[in-house]
């Protein structure tokens, strides 16, 4: 079974590790919504992501929209290069905040 871990480092820095996918995505963004209310700036490291498919690449969307709307700002850090690539085919690289 796919697992996936959203971590607090504090001040607004985050850590995602294990498998981006259709199985873990739902529980990431429910977790997410109160983890995120602590900060006005978030970074997101997905160094630790093992696999990322089309629903990661949604959720990392769903987040940058869901900080929009409340008026946060957001990156991400460490994207790995298979969600990258991803992001470049769907045409949706410049939309996100990649580092």
């Amino acid at each position: 079974m796919a697992a996936a871990e959203l971590k607090s480092l504090g001040a607004g820095r985050f850590q995602v590790r294990g498998e981006l996918g259709f199985e873990t995505v739902k529980a990431l963004l429910v977790s997410s919504q109160a983890s995120f209310q602590e900060s006005s700036q978030l970074e997101i490291d997905l160094a630790g992501i093992t696999h990322g498919d089309s629903a990661g690449l949604a959720l990392l969307i769903e987040w940058l929209r869901i900080a929009e709307r409340d008026g946060k700002v957001l990156r991400y850090v460490g994207i790995p290069e298979q969600l990258r690539s991803l992001a470049r085919i769907s045409d949706v690289e410049d939309v996100l905040p990649l580092n």
